[in-house]
């Protein structure tokens, strides 16, 4: 296709998307729901800052404190108003009738959502300028970002958005009218939020599933991880909803060879996955949260033999939760042949009268430990130990925290005035060009 006809089609589409209601009203929306997010944020790491002791000082992270938080409010966006948005590109070309006018064209139906997709990212990053807004005002007051870390989680919600946008996409493409799309859309996003609930503290089948679901994936790029399989997962998932969009916009396709091409496309997406099963990640957190003290790792990384934990702990037991942020997570990504067996899982076993119950046994190969304890310092050295290790010197962390006693300046006329009154002139230019 020639770059004339793709800059018209872009230029189409960029007109209706930043020219539509709901386009406006969401980005409305957006500025005040930051704007919050952010003075909330900023009056919680101050007040946490006015405490003065060291050990608290180590513990304050931009991170935790303003990023999670204040990025937190297009959680909320991309979740309940973005689907909305989507639908409406695909459903107001099939309600006016420009769909069958535009599968008369050379442009293939591929080329179509290609041009959508980039018009909406370039709507997510006009979202996203609320955003900026936030995080320029953090600066001005003094306060520390690690780019490492701003930029994982920007990629963390652009990955959650363009899946939105492609799973949003192709429910319209299926479904006859916007209302139904929408419940598809709903009913898929309330599957997503089960089978992370019932993934939690389980093993098997469904605890490996359970980590892809958009909820969990996202915590991860919010603890400062960036993972590879999550990344890959993402990025199939959204051309498999995009290629499924495809096939059903299509009009001039028979049912059948929809059918073949609806099978072939789900086939392909699971050899990809099935091929491309990479286990890297990255730690990109400034505190290293998600690793062991290198000296440790490098102990645990030479460990040849099959590591089994079997954690007798319910899923509601707020040390089972410790143990997985604190322990498994960074295990997981340092031994390499790690097995973890719940036996408790699909059960509450906080009432039982199991005297194993708080126990974690350590089995490797013939040999085994069983022990009580969720710190971290000490699991590693009954691991370090069991292997026939020496525990390694461990120094202090090295992290200093980044305290910051400070009001949230100019953020409330930023957000709740100068924000809907930007977004309200180019309301009002819309309308008077519309009358031109």
């Amino acid at each position: 296709m020639r770059w004339s006809e793709w800059s018209a089609l872009l230029r189409k589409d960029a007109r209706e998307l930043f020219g539509s209601t709901a386009f406006l009203l969401i980005l409305l929306m957006t500025g005040p729901l930051v704007g919050l997010s952010f003075i909330t944020a900023v009056r919680a790491y101050a007040e946490a800052s006015g405490g003065g002791a060291a050990a608290l000082a180590s513990a304050l992270t931009p991170l935790d404190g303003i990023l999670v938080p204040t990025l937190g409010a297009y959680d909320l966006v991309i979740t309940f108003l973005l689907p909305f948005l989507a639908i409406r590109v695909i459903a107001g070309e099939k309600t006016s009738g420009a769909l069958e006018l535009l599968l008369q064209s050379p442009v293939s139906t591929g080329t179509q959502l290609a041009s959508k997709m980039t018009v909406l990212l370039l709507g997510w990053l006009t979202f996203l300028l609320p955003a900026g807004g936030a995080l320029l005002l953090w600066r001005s007051y003094g306060g520390h970002l690690a780019a490492t870390e701003t930029a994982n989680l920007l990629l963390g919600h652009t990955l959650r958005f363009l899946l939105t946008c492609s799973v949003s996409l192709a429910a319209a493409s299926m479904m006859t009218g916007a209302a139904s799309a929408a419940i598809l859309v709903l009913t898929l996003t309330i599957g997503t939020w089960a089978l992370d609930f019932f993934a939690a503290g389980r093993g098997g089948w469904i605890a490996a599933l359970g980590q892809f679901t958009p909820a969990a994936a996202l915590r991860r790029f919010e603890r400062g991880l960036t993972s590879l399989d999550v990344i890959l997962a993402a990025v199939v998932a959204t051309l498999l909803f995009c290629a499924l969009a495809a096939a059903f916009l299509d009009l001039r396709l028979s049912p059948r060879r929809r059918g073949t091409r609806v099978v072939v496309i789900m086939l392909m997406a699971l050899l990809s996955l099935t091929l491309a099963n990479v286990e890297g990640s990255a730690d990109v957190s400034e505190d290293r949260r998600n690793s062991f003290s290198a000296a440790d790792e490098r102990l645990l990384a030479s460990i040849d033999a099959p590591l089994t934990i079997r954690l007798h702990l319910a899923a509601e037991d707020p040390r089972a939760g410790d143990y997985e942020r604190n322990v498994l997570d960074k295990l997981r990504r340092t031994v390499p042949n790690l097995r973890v067996e719940y036996p408790y899982a699909g059960r509450s076993a906080l009432f039982e009268d199991d005297q194993r119950y708080g126990t974690i046994v350590y089995r490797l190969g013939t040999k085994e430990v069983v022990s009580r304890s969720t710190t971290e310092e000490i699991v590693l050295d009954d691991l370090e130990q069991l292997a026939g290790l020496t525990p390694p010197q461990r120094e202090e962390s090295f992290y200093p925290g980044y305290p910051l006693n400070t009001e949230p300046r100019g953020a409330a006329p930023l957000f709740y005035l100068a924000w809907p009154v930007l977004v309200g002139a180019a309301w009002i230019a819309r309308a008077l060009r519309s009358f031109a």
